[in-house]
Formats: C-alpha cells, structure tokens, sequence
C-alpha cells in the first residue's frame, strides 16, 4: 500500500514512516524541505509549503494514495482545501487534531472529556497574553474539524479525526521533556505553579505512531472521531518521580505563585506540563471500537529519559533562564 505522510517528519510524524516502512509500506513525505531529516533514503520527498494550496495541488498532481495523514494542518481553510485536492485520490484521509478543541467550547467540559463533549458553542476570546494563543490554537484547530466532516457529509470524503492531548517521546521538538531532565540533571529545582496542576493523560509518540498504522493498513475508522490518549491521569508529581527514578535523581520541586512565574516570564519553560491549556481526554471509545492500547507511563517514561540520555543545557530552549529560575525558587 502507498501513504502520504504531510509534514511532522521530526516527531511522531517520524515515527509513522518508519513504522510503515518496517510494515513494508510504500511511503511518501511531503514538506517544505527546510528542517533536516534523517529518514531512510526509501522514502519519497515531495516539498511543499502546505498553507499554500496550489503548491500542494501542484505537488500531488496525478498521483493517488491508500491514505494521506496530514499533520501539519492549523486553519480551517486549509483542511477545506485539502479535502478538495484529495478527494477522488485516497481511501483514508487521516487529520491529526487536538484535546485542546474542547478546553474552547463554552462552558468548557470539566473532567475528563469524551468525543461528543467538543460540541458547542465557543468561549469568549482570552484577553491577549499566555492564555490567546492556546485559545486560537483550539479554535483554529475546531475549524479544520468542521470543514473536514462537512466534506464527509457533503461528498463522503473518507476522514478520520484523531483528537490528541500532549504527545511525549524523546524526538519532540518542543523538548517538553527535555525541559524536565535539563533541570534534574543540574541538580536544582524545579519551579511549578501553587495551584493544583491538572492530571497528566498524555499519550507516547510511538503509541500514536502504531495506531495510525494500524488505521490506515486496516482501513479501519473512516468517518470517525477518536480521542487517543493513555488510560491512566498522571499526578504531576508521579510524573516527575518517574523521570527522576529513571535519572537516580530526587526531584526537588518549588512552588511558586503563578502569576509570579508569568511576570517574570519563566514558564512555560520552567514547567511545560503546568500549562493551562492541558486536556484531559477519554479514549474509551477507540478501545472500544478500534481495539487499541496504550503504553502506561510507568513503562514509557524511563525508555524515554533513557532515549534523552546527557543533555547539553545550551541545546535546550529556554534553558538560558535557569540562573533566574533558582534565584526565584531561593527567594521561595
């Protein structure tokens, strides 16, 4: 079978082409060419610039696929758009969308949410700072959503929407993780909001990786919403004992006034995971239908402290405020 991977060639997207290749799949990817890679020379390069959609029609002119994955898509026209290219040409059009498209819905659905709580009517804008971005994320993320089930109602176009919390593993770009086991590593603390965090249900990279294998070689989930996410929420705190045991360190957590840590700008580097844009989702219904499982912290998180191994401080984002970060937590 022949697949269409666009973009996300640095994390799990990586991870999908080479699942598929090991599955002896045909694989394609198509981006803009500017991050390096390091995919097998076996997978095709197609080079796009994805919110331009006569270059992507361009670049996928006259070709067909089993099924397109399409990870890099953010507006709501741009899903239209996509639809409309590849309609006719694959049996599976698979979105990769987000848990944040409920924490938008007004009022926003509290515990843990299940697919149909994404219906709604939206909450007011956030007024401009830490808060607005993760608001439009989630709306232009609800977008992309609307435009693909109208396709699907309007002309049977073949999607599946597979609505996503924070993804880990050791190839994240964002270097969520990597934040953590920077400042473990050095050996002080670690600063977190006063306020209670919201459970961890994350999910492992590879795991979505192999489900959406699964997806598209079984051709299973055409039509469909699924949230994938692991079973069990995760305190914070076990979260940080796990990547701590994994290090044979003993985190030391400080916590801080959030207001305090926004003014002086340290999070969300100091602490990617206290976020306030965290969902918290149900995957019961792909376990249900899909048969899927997931891979339990416990087993996850010290195979991926290990992937991580020594960090090199300086290649970590937003570790050059470290000397503001201890400072503050003396202080506290």
């Amino acid at each position: 079978m022949k697949f269409l991977i666009i973009g996300g060639t640095r994390f799990v997207g990586r991870h999908l082409a080479a699942e598929l290749l090991a599955r002896g799949q045909q694989v394609t990817v198509l981006n803009r060419g500017v991050t390096p890679d390091d995919l097998p020379p076996e997978i095709e390069r197609l080079r796009a610039d994805r919110t331009d959609s006569a270059a992507l029609a361009s670049a996928v002119a006259g070709r067909c696929w089993d099924g397109v994955v399409d990870f890099a898509a953010y507006r709501g026209p741009e899903s239209e758009e996509a639809a409309r290219i590849f309609g006719g040409r694959t049996g599976h059009f698979i979105h990769i969308s987000t848990g944040q498209v409920y924490l938008v819905r007004d009022p926003m659905p509290e515990g843990t949410c299940r697919e149909e709580d994404a219906d709604g009517a939206l909450r007011d804008a956030p007024p401009l700072g830490s808060d607005h971005a993760g608001w439009v994320y989630g709306v232009e993320k609800r977008e992309c959503e609307t435009a693909l089930l109208a396709a699907r109602l309007g002309r049977g176009f073949p999607m599946t929407i597979l609505r996503l919390p924070m993804v880990q593993g050791a190839r994240d770009h964002f270097q969520r993780v990597h934040q953590y086991v920077a400042r473990l590593q050095d050996g002080g603390p670690i600063l977190v909001p006063e306020a209670p965090d919201r459970p961890l249900r994350h999910i492992y990279g590879p795991d979505v990786a192999r489900i959406i294998a699964d997806l598209l070689i079984k051709e299973r989930g055409v039509g469909e919403v699924y949230n994938l996410s692991q079973d069990d929420a995760l305190p914070f705190d076990r979260f940080l004992a796990l990547v701590g045991e994994a290090m044979g360190v003993e985190p030391r957590v400080v916590r801080v006034p959030r207001e305090v840590l926004e003014r002086e700008g340290l999070l969300p580097e100091c602490s990617p995971f206290s976020g306030r844009w965290m969902s918290l989702i149900d995957n019961g219904k792909a376990r249900r239908e899909l048969g899927v499982t997931f891979t339990a912290p416990e087993e996850y998180v010290p195979e991926m402290v290990r992937e991580i191994g020594t960090l090199n401080p300086a290649t970590v984002d937003g570790y050059q405020q470290r000397s503001r970060e201890i400072e503050l937590a003396e202080a506290h």
